[in-house]
């Protein structure tokens, strides 16, 4: 699977560190990010005239290089500072700019507007004076492009520490930090790309963007049984369970039953069977997916109780989690759950912590592969690994499109990915048929174009 790793503030230093022990300096690591950001802004806003807002710090010597740049370029640009450089590089940057630099209170604004104000270190809420004129130049522009992070985001958790306007395109530097990634700062970031500075980051990260999963061509060899069987089991509310079995079927499951009440409506190919005590006895099932319209009552209890007692890989939603509980975290080991926060805030509390964190905390208390839904879905390894995914469509606000989700992981558990790794590539290829689907979409047409967004993976 093509990932990106995602570095917090502390990481970001420490691989900054590194690179200077290999040899690297300050001014040439900010040299590096300014020539990048100037790239980007010749690459996106052309010729225009441009008004950098530069901080205190190195996120404003990283502007002071991106004006010197734009400028050798033919471009008009304009400098507004909120206070002079407090650090040596960015002392030595603005040296090196040479030129006019104006109060932020003062500035006029340009078609585009380059945010160097405050970066990843930032803390605490921008100064209201700041913070006013900030915005005003922001919304004047046509174009705004943030250097690492708009200012006003606290880069580990996605907080918004200030309101502000959204951007259109985000400069990361070295690496995608989890504001990136993390709502509600993504949502502000707009587009984001990466300038490659020279940092040394370790191969193993342990947060990652999810990228496009390979997935393999079944062989020549195999039969229904060999691509896996998985057994979805209904309730009480047919259709969700039915929208479970029809995705597993599009997403690679060679056989998927249904137990529980028939069902109308769906793809012939599906079996359908009347729940028994012995229907997960058969030794061929690969995996089990169960919750959608699973219902609360007794006899939902007594098939989630079998589900648990037979000993294959699970896919846990919606009314499963529910049954499952606050205490019943225990049996949710090795498993995947996938709730949404609501769910996941009645199945494990809410710490107050960012998504992100929290869904990390709950996945090494539980021991459960932890998919916490949502535009910026995050899947988190009881080991601390995790990863997530760029925003995804709006339009998956849309009642039975969780249902389709579980479908497509319940279809690569019985395919015989392991947990981890079936939920990661079950959230983008999810994301990527919703992409494909367009807007407008129901449930039943991520469905019908899943063929399309796994054959990107083949």
């Amino acid at each position: 699977m093509s990932a990106r790793p995602i570095l917090t503030a502390a990481e970001t230093r420490a691989a900054e560190v590194r690179a200077m022990a290999a040899g690297a300096s300050v001014d040439l690591l900010m040299e590096r990010a300014g020539a990048a950001v100037a790239e980007a802004v010749l690459r996106f806003a052309g010729t225009r005239d441009v008004l950098i807002l530069c901080g205190p710090g190195n996120n404003g010597g990283d502007g002071y290089v991106a004006a010197r740049y734009l400028r050798a370029a033919g471009v008009s640009v304009r400098i507004a500072a909120s206070a002079d450089p407090r650090t040596d590089a960015a002392q030595a940057a603005r040296a090196l700019w040479g030129g006019e630099v104006a109060a932020l209170d003062t500035a006029e604004p340009a078609p585009v507007l380059v945010d160097a104000l405050f970066g990843t270190g930032l803390k605490r809420p921008l100064e209201d004076a700041v913070a006013e004129r900030f915005t005003a130049l922001a919304v004047a522009a046509a174009l705004r492009v943030a250097i690492d992070l708009p200012s006003g985001i606290e880069s580990d958790t996605g907080a918004l520490l200030t309101d502000g306007p959204g951007f259109d395109l985000t400069v990361a530097l070295g690496a995608l930090k989890p504001a990136h990634r993390l709502m509600p700062s993504a949502a502000r970031c707009g587009r984001v790309a990466i300038a490659d500075i020279g940092l040394d980051i370790a191969d193993d990260h342990p947060l990652l963007e999810l990228g496009r999963p390979h997935l393999d061509t079944p062989p020549p060899s195999s039969n229904k049984y060999a691509r896996g069987k998985l057994v979805v089991v209904g309730g009480s509310m047919t259709g969700a369970s039915a929208l479970v079995a029809s995705a597993a079927q599009r997403a690679g499951a060679g056989y998927v039953e249904l137990a529980g009440d028939p069902v109308g409506g769906v793809a012939h190919a599906l079996v359908q069977r009347p729940w028994t005590p012995h229907t997960l006895d058969d030794p061929r099932i690969r995996a089990v997916a169960i919750g959608p319209g699973l219902g609360a009552d007794d006899t939902a209890r007594v098939r989630l109780d079998a589900a648990f007692a037979c000993g294959k890989p699970l896919l846990l939603d919606a009314d499963a989690l529910t049954l499952v509980g606050h205490e019943g975290h225990e049996r949710l080991r090795g498993h995947v759950v996938t709730p949404h926060w609501g769910e996941f805030v009645r199945l494990f509390g809410d710490s107050g912590a960012d998504r992100l964190s929290q869904a990390r905390a709950a996945a090494a208390s539980s021991g459960a592969i932890v998919l916490l839904k949502g535009s910026d879905s995050t899947v988190a390894h009881p080991d601390g690994r995790a990863a997530t995914l760029p925003l995804a469509p709006s339009w998956l606000a849309s009642a039975g499109t969780g249902d389709v989700l579980s479908g497509i992981i319940g279809a690569l558990l019985a395919q015989g990915l392991d947990p981890f790794a079936a939920a990661k590539a079950g959230v983008w290829l999810h994301a990527e048929a919703a992409r494909i689907a367009g807007p407008m979409l129901i449930a039943d047409d991520l469905i019908a174009v899943l063929p399309r967004a796994m054959a990107l993976c083949l």
